[in-house]
């Protein structure tokens, strides 16, 4: 443990290191010198690391050592590719509204994502607590998803609520609640979900009667979707279901059964909605952006141009033209600037870095020894991993654009927040399961084993033998 200890701030402050050289080849490779405030930026960025280590070190002594260094990191990369894509759109000649520098913001609403984070280290003295309040954590996390409903769209998605000057984009927080629900959902109910029903083709289909929490979701997911028009949202709500569904019952037809839910329900509200048909078709043809009356928009047809662009070792920060995906550094479309300029290899790079956030998680599951933990610790890897699909998916055109934020990186003061507390909550279940491995074994030697025939004479009773 004091290994591990000794080993995380070490990993921190490379992690930081790593940020600031990114920060630093961006702003000379566009201005040929650094800002007067850009070592003071860091050196404020390098405190708030270090703070948040600090937290870790006093409240999660057995956490996993990997957890905090690999989120530093990835927020770090974030805001130097904000402040770079700030310094292209001053330098381009955008209007007014496209000129507004996100990096300062961004770096405030980081300020406050951690500050949560060294709150909640302390205030959550063990996972457990949460599973008292399963059922209010659902209650809590639909008013959350069908909050935004009543608030105007924004880019012809209802995904955020207004409060004062802030828009705050409830459904990043409503993941948490809803893998908390999903867990001690789960947790009380397995026994009842893992019962075969009729096996179909070689596979184990549950039966109608135990459909009932999946359709449930299946039709809050729908709801999110035609309502308010937010497709990443419903994508990731119900597969995090599905797979913590597989996961506590080890029945392939549950997932059966969610995939062919999610391709209805996609297909009947893609045929309806007009926004979300609208979406396909810039997957399908992303080119027509460049027919003389464009359908679509060009952002898709210009990711994939970054791609190509950036080749595999890509342009080097600051020497790409990400500026040309519009919007690339207020929306998820940052992934397009991270692959130009840094190429496949530099992409494949970040996304490993979720894969191993993920695996951190995973491996604090089969550590834990209540259920409740272990699903707890396995859905918050499954989220990562969802939502990194869902957005890398729709940059490189696997997948329709949805719109969300990719973890860490993408500008969003709502997103930097919750992902900031779902680390939290991966530090305080690894801490958990550190504490378990450190543990002594027992010794064989020392364990007492008794017959029954001397339990019964030491109570008494003498044992009759048969002859």
């Amino acid at each position: 443990m004091a290994r591990r200890r000794r080993v995380e701030p070490a990993l921190v402050l490379g992690a930081v290191a790593v940020s600031v050289g990114a920060a630093a080849s961006g702003e000379l490779a566009l201005h040929g010198t650094l800002a007067g405030s850009f070592w003071t930026v860091c050196a404020g960025l390098g405190v708030l690391a270090l703070t948040a280590h600090l937290a870790v070190r006093r409240w999660a002594p057995f956490a996993d050592p990997l957890i905090l260094p690999i989120v530093v990191l990835l927020t770090g990369l974030g805001l130097a590719m904000v402040h770079r894509l700030d310094i292209s759109y001053a330098l381009v000649g955008l209007d007014a509204s496209e000129r507004r520098a996100e990096a300062p913001q961004q770096t405030q609403w980081t300020v406050l994502a951690v500050v949560l984070f060294a709150v909640v280290l302390p205030l959550v003295k063990h996972h457990r607590v949460l599973q008292r309040y399963t059922y209010l954590t659902m209650a809590g996390s639909l008013v959350l998803l069908m909050a935004p409903a009543f608030f105007p769209a924004v880019n012809g998605a209802k995904r955020w609520i207004s409060l004062g000057p802030a828009h705050v984009e409830p459904d990043e927080f409503a993941k948490i609640g809803m893998i908390v629900f999903f867990a001690g959902y789960l947790m009380a109910n397995r026994d009842v979900l893992v019962m075969v029903g009729r096996r179909v083709w070689g596979v184990s289909l549950p039966r109608m009667r135990d459909l009932g929490p999946l359709l449930a979701v299946w039709v809050v997911c729908l709801l999110v979707l035609v309502v308010e028009v937010d497709l990443g949202t419903s994508l990731i709500v119900f597969g995090i279901f599905v797979l913590m569904l597989y996961i506590a019952t080890e029945r392939v037809g549950w997932v059966a059964v969610g995939l062919l839910l999610a391709v209805a329900g996609g297909g009947a509200v893609g045929v309806t909605s007009s926004h979300v048909g609208q979406r396909v078709t810039a997957w399908l043809h992303p080119m027509d952006a460049f027919l003389p009356h464009p359908t679509v928009t060009e952002q898709p047809a210009q990711a994939l141009f970054a791609l190509a662009h950036g080749g595999i070792l890509g342009t080097g920060l600051g020497q790409g033209q990400p500026w040309l995906i519009r919007s690339a550094g207020r929306s998820d479309w940052i992934l397009g600037a991270f692959a130009e300029e840094l190429g496949t290899a530099g992409l494949m790079a970040l996304l490993v870095l979720y894969v191993l956030l993920a695996q951190r998680g995973w491996r604090t599951a089969l550590t834990l020894t209540d259920p409740f933990g272990k699903l707890l610790a396995a859905g918050l890897g499954c989220v990562v991993v969802l939502q990194v699909f869902v957005v890398a998916g729709g940059v490189i055109g696997l997948l329709p654009e949805t719109g969300k934020a990719l973890p860490y990186l993408s500008q969003g003061g709502s997103s930097a927040v919750a992902n900031w507390l779902l680390a939290a909550l991966m530090i305080k279940l690894s801490d958990a399961a550190g504490r378990t491995e450190s543990r002594p074994a027992p010794n064989p030697a020392e364990t007492l084993t008794i017959s029954a025939a001397e339990i019964q004479a030491r109570a008494g009773h003498p044992a009759h033998h048969r002859d």
